[in-house]
């Protein structure tokens, strides 16, 4: 069903959905159909459809209209007590996998009251859909696996994606999260089982960017895997056959782009999840031109980073000229969040992009990228092989450059030694610290670890969350610099402006927004992130910048701009909260759900047309 143009409001709580972006291309869906029926899910079948069950929550009159009486007990629970207890049941695990099943089974029967679950306690909750537990849910995905959740598409579906993506029973499809699983998190070759991170990136993409669940598409493309641990078990859900490169490969990906666009059209925003570092650059790059792409290990993680940056200078002060920057970690993720910091120290000091390069150095497997290791690097790497004498290694490095911040996103765990750490402080008041790599177990240091090293000087930063550390009777409470902080929001962006393409200036206006959101308050306390409490409307203000960018650049397709679009990205978020059925004409009034489906058809005043009716429903309705 087509999305409003606008979001309604209950109580003054928005319950629309995004904005649908394909107007033009599903035209024929807003002519009146008649003679007019309507057709209710009920019974059974209703408390079986996870996005319209609403479980203890239907009223007396819902339970005789829908034929559910007898197939629930007696009492009537609001949604809040409902969320309330499944928050009980949840608290009552103590093993972190049993709490990412326990969600998981809740989003596959009460899609509405997982998302309330999640967006109101998302500090706490966080952690179990994402990292660090989705890395060991897809380590045993074969294992728990229960119901599908996503479309697999694997190398015997070659010649045949679009019919496999026409199976897919949403017509409209805003955002697609894809993986081929060789490279999850700091884990390695997942093969079909990382289809945990499409999944759960989506499952963000709605509770903390307001991504309507029904536009959200996860994918994981299956060729093969080189994990000889899968390619023995007999549980495994995936080929079991060495992965597909070169040409198979690339013949694979190129069909799989065609027939999404030609499926979805153009508006549909693909993003490219943990591909291995050899074929993630070179699907972005491949891509960028022709079809909206992005890859959130390479543009999200360095939007987030380059923002905890900037809002680290607000203590340390300068610019980013003013400053070097030290890599511990030259794949995906590390290149490119220095081609990003890159970019915007070019921006603000109006120099080449070559020149801003200078201030950033990479350290990878075999020491500092130097220029005398030219002919061996790959050429992601080259650009930063400046002029330097060899250094073998990370503290050496550390005590040549004497960088202003370290940020390592090698999966090499407690690599930032004591020595690593006591060196950057040596060499600055407030040395900044970001141990980027998840999970926990192949973080850089540990919070305590940084804060004590440094004597309680440092600005630390991580990929997977900490406990606040207690130094000195001083509260440090750690940052987590978490893609989640950018990618609901910049999609949600993307979306809500119709834009046609993701630019490198899209991501700069990303990591600016979530910048702006950090206060001098949260600086005081050694924040470099807002809060994750107020992520819906850190979501919206990088929504706004994010589609404002698209409109000044001209790839903006949604007609006519809106003024405030702060205000208008928060008027198309989905929120989880039961709705009402709002169907109107020049006169009519809104209607319950409950009053259309008792209203005699011959007093119906209006031809209803699909497009009428607003999303979320409290009940699946066909017009026919």
């Amino acid at each position: 069903m087509a999305a409003s143009g606008k979001g309604n409001s209950q109580n003054g709580v928005v319950t629309g959905g995004v904005e649908d972006a394909y107007g033009e291309d599903r035209a024929t869906e807003d002519q009146p159909v008649t003679p007019w029926a309507v057709c209710v899910a009920s019974g059974h079948s209703l408390l079986r459809d996870p996005r319209h069950n609403k479980g203890l929550s239907f009223t007396e009159k819902e339970r005789d209209a829908h034929y559910l009486r007898g197939l629930l007990p007696p009492v009537v629970l609001s949604q809040d007590l409902q969320e309330k207890r499944l928050l009980q049941n949840v608290r009552q695990f103590e093993v972190p996998l049993q709490r990412y099943m326990a969600l998981m089974d809740l989003q596959e029967r009460n899609e509405r009251l997982f998302y309330k679950l999640l967006i109101d306690n998302v500090e706490e909750l966080l952690p179990v859909v994402y990292t660090p537990t989705v890395g060991e849910a897809c380590q045993k995905y074969g294992s728990i696996f229960r119901r599908p959740q996503g479309l697999y598409i694997s190398l015997k579906e070659k010649g045949r994606i679009l019919e496999v993506l026409r199976n897919w029973p949403e017509k409209s499809i805003q955002v697609i999260v894809v993986t081929d699983g060789e490279r999850i998190l700091g884990l390695g070759d997942l093969g079909c089982q990382g289809m945990g991170i499409p999944v759960g990136k989506l499952a963000l993409y709605t509770a903390l960017g307001g991504v309507r669940p029904s536009a959200c598409l996860p994918i994981t493309i299956d060729v093969g895997t080189n994990n000889e641990d899968l390619l023995k078990d007999e549980f495994y859900i995936g080929l079991k056959q060495r992965r597909a490169t070169g040409q198979e490969y690339s013949e694979l990906l190129d069909e799989f782009m065609t027939e999404v666009r030609q499926n979805y059209g153009q508006k549909v925003l693909v993003q490219f999840e943990d591909f291995a570092n050899h074929n993630a650059f070179t699907l972005l790059e491949k891509y960028r031109a022709n079809h909206l792409v992005f890859n959130d290990d390479i543009q999200g993680t360095a939007a987030v980073v380059l923002a905890g940056l900037i809002a680290a200078l607000k203590s340390v002060g300068g610019t980013l000229a003013d400053h070097a920057f030290l890599f511990f970690g030259a794949g995906v993720a590390g290149t490119g969040i220095a081609e990003l910091v890159a970019l915007e120290i070019s921006r603000q000091g109006k120099v080449s992009v070559e020149e801003a390069r200078q201030k950033i150095w990479l350290v990878d497997s075999k020491g500092l990228i130097v220029a005398s290791r030219n002919e061996t690097l790959q050429p992601f790497k080259k650009r930063y092989a400046h002029e330097h004498e060899p250094v073998k290694d990370l503290l050496g490095a550390v005590k040549a450059i004497r960088p202003t911040a370290l940020i390592g996103s090698a999966g090499v765990g407690r690599s930032f030694t004591k020595e690593v750490i006591e060196a950057m402080s040596s060499v600055n008041e407030r040395p900044i610290i970001l141990a980027l790599s998840n999970p926990t177990s192949q973080s850089e240091c540990t919070a305590e670890e940084a804060y004590t090293w440094s004597q309680g000087r440092a600005i630390f930063g991580s990929g997977s969350p900490f406990d606040p550390v207690k130094y000195n009777d001083k509260l440090f409470v750690p940052a987590q610099a978490n893609n989640a902080y950018i990618f609901p929001g910049f999609g949600l962006g993307v979306v809500i402006s119709g834009a046609v393409r993701v630019t490198d200036d899209m991501v700069l206006a990303a990591a600016e927004g979530l910048a702006d959101q950090v206060t001098p308050e949260h600086i005081d306390k050694g924040l470099i992130y807002p809060p994750f409490s107020i992520i819906r409307k850190i979501s919206a203000n990088i929504a706004a910048r994010v589609a404002a960018k698209a409109y000044n650049l001209g790839l903006a397709s949604q007609l006519p701009r809106p003024k405030d679009l702060v205000n208008y990205a928060e008027s198309c978020m989905y929120t989880p909260y039961l709705p009402i059925l709002q169907m109107k004409d020049n006169n009519a009034e809104l209607q319950t759900l409950d009053e259309l489906c008792t209203t005699p058809l011959e007093e119906l005043r209006m031809p209803i047309t699909v497009s009428t009716i607003v999303e979320p429903l409290c009940f699946p309705v066909i017009i026919v």
